[in-house]
């Protein structure tokens, strides 16, 4: 590991450790990772070998409080080579997308690291009894796993890994190592829907509350499936199909154990036209970034919003709010109250995806040419609003690596980008003095 930066004044700076310095050990054990640089570490005393760019090494014999750090930053965010997915599922999304998206979106990584320190999905089929156990050992928790069926012959198909079976043998592995994990089954019509959704969410949760929660989320499918497995979206029925499982699940789990285990994606709620559920029913929202109970966190924040609305405000304001059509249910309640609002008009704009084609409904998957092709000559008013998911979680960049100032450049408008409820109204509210790439912060997420 090649240290990039030493932090001033701490420890590593005071024992004179530089930028392009190399660790070899601590405490006479190697050090692959960033992992086992965490882990080596929280030791009160520990002896640290470096090798100096000019070949001498040294020897810290260090003594510090327990879990200090010592103020190192490594290249490549101390990780090294990542683990690339091995498998080849029949509804992998990657296999889907077109050419001029973000770079990094097309490396697809199976790496129990980032699953770690990111809450990346992983499959644990690129994983030998080593790996295995040193996640235990380092005390890797939690871990997100992609599971799809705990049937091995069907995961062996589905992901098109003969190691792929082998998925109970490992969890039961981690969870006896008191590893927690949250899980995900994607669900494709007739393959792992039904009977065999039913016997996947009764294994998994034999090992609860090691396993804590599967979300159960539908198959996404662009336009781009050209020479790929044949797959269909859900009808309507099969997903009101999907929930009555979920539900009966949630209820049986609840029985069994006090908690609901089991959590359908709020696409299948919407595809099936049931309301969703009370938040109760989300057992603390534990898969919210797989699409799980945002709806229900973003209706229950509005209804406390909205009950904090002025009855009028000091001048006329126009805004445009953008969603995808999965937000659209969501969001017309919204615009409804807003706009009896004096002084104030809000208009809903419904991007329907061109770019990924039109069974691609949720709004973190639209680009800037989606919303461009629909806005270039409507009048937008004061403020365009558009929502977090658009762009990356840690860099204001939409999916082709724009940035918000180059939409509201070819838009000649003001664009805002809003968290949630809250967000929503302030960037309305304040939508005539908003810089472009200004971002809304607020304590929940669209």
């Amino acid at each position: 590991m090649i240290v990039e930066e030493v932090v001033p004044e701490g420890i590593a700076a005071q024992l004179g450790v530089e930028p392009g310095d190399r660790l070899k050990s601590i405490n006479d054990e190697s050090v692959r990772d960033i992992l086992d640089y965490r882990f080596l570490t929280c030791a009160e005393k520990i002896s640290v070998l470096l090798k100096k760019e000019s070949g001498e090494e040294w020897l810290l014999n260090i003594e510090k409080d327990y879990e200090e750090d010592l103020g190192i930053c490594f290249k490549q965010e101390g990780l090294g080579r990542i683990k690339r997915c091995q498998n080849n599922c029949i509804f992998c999304f990657l296999a889907q997308m077109p050419k001029g998206m973000r770079k990094t979106l097309y490396f697809n990584d199976d790496d129990y690291r980032l699953s770690f320190l990111h809450g990346n999905f992983i499959t644990l089929t690129n994983l030998r009894k080593r790996d295995l156990e040193r996640i235990v050992k380092l005390r890797l928790t939690p871990l997100y796993i992609s599971v799809h069926t705990t049937n091995a012959a069907l995961r062996n198909k589905m992901l098109n890994n003969p190691r792929s079976g082998k998925i109970m043998e490992q969890l039961a592995f981690l969870a006896q190592g008191g590893i927690m994990m949250q899980t995900q089954a994607v669900v494709c019509p007739g393959i792992n829907d039904g009977l065999e959704l039913q016997k996947t969410i009764k294994a998994l949760y034999n090992l609860w509350p090691a396993v804590y929660s599967l979300a159960v989320v539908p198959v996404g499918l662009t336009r781009y499936r050209e020479g790929l497995f044949p797959l269909q979206g859900f009808t309507r029925e099969e997903a009101r199909d999907v929930l009555v499982l979920v539900e009966e699940s949630q209820k049986w789990c609840l029985k069994q154990g006090g908690y609901p285990f089991v959590f359908a994606g709020d696409e299948f709620y919407l595809a099936a036209g049931h309301e969703f559920p009370g938040a109760l029913r989300y057992g603390g929202f534990p898969q919210t970034e797989n699409g799980v109970g945002l709806a229900r966190i973003f209706m229950d924040e509005w209804a406390k919003t909205s009950k904090k609305l002025p009855e009028e405000l000091p001048d006329q304001v126009r805004a445009t709010i953008i969603t995808g059509v999965a937000g659209q249910k969501l969001l017309i309640p919204v615009i409804d109250r807003l706009n009896r609002v004096k002084k104030l008009k809000v208009n809903l704009r419904v991007i329907e995806n061109r770019f990924f084609g039109e069974r691609v409904t949720v709004a973190g998957l639209l680009t800037p040419d989606d919303v461009y092709g629909i806005l270039k000559d409507m009048e937008l008013g004061d403020v365009v609003v558009i929502p977090s998911v658009m762009l990356k979680k840690d860099e204001p960049v939409f999916l082709d690596g724009s940035r918000v100032g180059d939409l509201a450049g070819k838009l000649k408008a003001n664009v805002a980008v809003a968290d949630g409820p809250r967000g929503i109204v302030e960037a309305i509210l304040s939508g005539k003095k908003r810089n472009y790439e200004k971002r809304i912060s607020c304590l929940s997420r669209l």
